[in-house]
């Protein structure tokens, strides 16, 4: 069995950043209150057999809710198993061959080439119940035309303000150092980058020069064939980086923690992060402002959109069950207005959505997800992290080239996907 993973280095990065919505916990939110499924909403599945669904712990207790309603209207028997959701996938993966795996599991989307590629899920037709999810989660949830999975939930980066420090969004890069200078801070911005890079947090910057990391296809698909990362608009931004690194407005000195507790401490007028950092600002009493991405070069900055949602095993014994329970339960806006409630990320059922955006930070959030791209599904990208956050941090510290390091980046990933 082929399993592509990133670096151990990259793999506790980018979960911490990317799936860790799924081990955050959250509270709060003015969701509507939820009510589950009737008959007359979901004919019942089957008359017999069971489910066994993986979920981590902060979601066990709203689908052990829906899982009842589930049973007493199909009577099929459904076992929830709490896992660490850090080990999922391996799990996942090592165990559905052999039949040993669950029916359903909650996973991150960009795990989806990966599963595809080993054999271990199958599509799940939504039908018209598609439209009934934001377009950005159910593009995340495909892979090569098809869908598999029901998302629940999108996560974004954007831009934290503090309104004492400065009094307006930042339309560039340059307008926000200026007012960043203008504040007397010790930092005009923060954003976390390390000795290592950080790909995830600065691709926002990365794409308003035109740089994707791959191209698409016409039905929006990632083709890993068509590595644009190394494109003119890629070197121009490498450029910028060196700018940066030389100014000092990045700095691989500054991690996560540091640029969380300078911005709480009030070091600096602005902080590009997640949700998850969102309650220690409130705590902080900070008079905060959520604000798009401002662009550094001539195009629309967009952060990667992670999105999280089920997968329905390939060796499921009831295929019938499992799409029924998640398209007409788990799917529906008052499962996933409960879902928003405990995890406290944009909910992906649209009219969950419009219901959660009573709390401006979700809506701030969903509104700069709306503009951001789905993070690569396909396992090519696990060739990627790596390579990429490296040459960031070489010529953000003034110790490469930028444009020739770039272009080496570029041929070494070149290189990896090939493999």
């Amino acid at each position: 069995m082929k399993v592509k993973k990133r670096s151990l280095l990259w793999g506790t990065a980018m979960t911490a950043v990317a799936a860790l919505s799924l081990t955050a916990c959250g509270s709060g939110g003015s969701a509507a209150p939820a009510t589950s499924p009737t008959a007359e909403q979901s004919a019942p599945a089957a008359n017999a057999g069971s489910l066994t669904v993986w979920v981590d712990a902060n979601r066990e207790p709203v689908l052990k809710e829906a899982a009842a309603d589930f049973e007493k209207q199909s009577g099929v028997d459904v076992k929830l198993v709490i896992k660490d959701f850090s080990k999922i996938q391996e799990d996942f993966l090592k165990q559905v061959p052999t039949g040993k795996g669950p029916d359903i599991t909650i996973g991150a989307h960009d795990w989806l080439g990966n599963l595809v590629n080993n054999g271990v899920v199958q599509p799940v037709e939504l039908g018209d119940k598609a439209a009934d999810f934001q377009d950005v989660a159910v593009n995340a949830m495909s892979y090569e035309g098809k869908t598999y999975g029901v998302p629940y939930a999108t996560e974004n980066l954007a831009l934290l303000r503090n309104k004492k420090l400065a009094d307006k969004a930042p339309a560039t890069f340059d307008d926000m150092i200026a007012e960043g200078k203008a504040a007397g801070t010790q930092f005009p911005f923060l954003v976390q980058v390390s000795e290592v890079g950080d790909p995830f947090h600065l691709y926002p910057f990365q794409t308003s020069f035109g740089a994707p990391v791959f191209g698409t296809d016409d039905t929006g698909a990632y083709n890993a064939q068509d590595l644009q990362i190394g494109n003119e608009g890629g070197q121009e931004f490498a450029t910028w980086l060196a700018e940066q690194g030389k100014a000092g407005t990045l700095k691989t000195s500054i991690d996560a923690d540091i640029a969380k507790e300078k911005f709480i401490s009030g070091d600096s007028p602005f902080l590009l992060t997640g949700p998850w950092n969102v309650d220690a600002v409130k705590k902080a009493k900070i008079d905060l402002a959520i604000d798009p991405i401002p662009r550094a070069g001539g195009k629309e900055a967009q952060p990667f959109v992670s999105v999280q949602g089920f997968f329905v095993s390939s060796k499921t014994e009831n295929l019938l069950a499992a799409t029924e329970f998640l398209t007409n339960y788990i799917g529906t806006a008052d499962v996933q207005s409960k879902l928003y409630e405990v995890g406290n990320r944009p909910p992906a059922n649209k009219q969950a959505y419009e219901a959660a955006k009573s709390d401006e930070v979700i809506a701030a959030f969903g509104a700069v997800g709306e503009k951001g791209v789905p993070m690569p599904n396909i396992p090519e990208m696990a060739a990627v992290w790596e390579d990429w956050g490296i040459a960031e941090a070489e010529i953000i510290s003034g110790k490469a080239d930028p444009v020739k390091r770039w272009k080496q980046m570029t041929d070494d990933i070149q290189t990896a996907i090939s493999k």
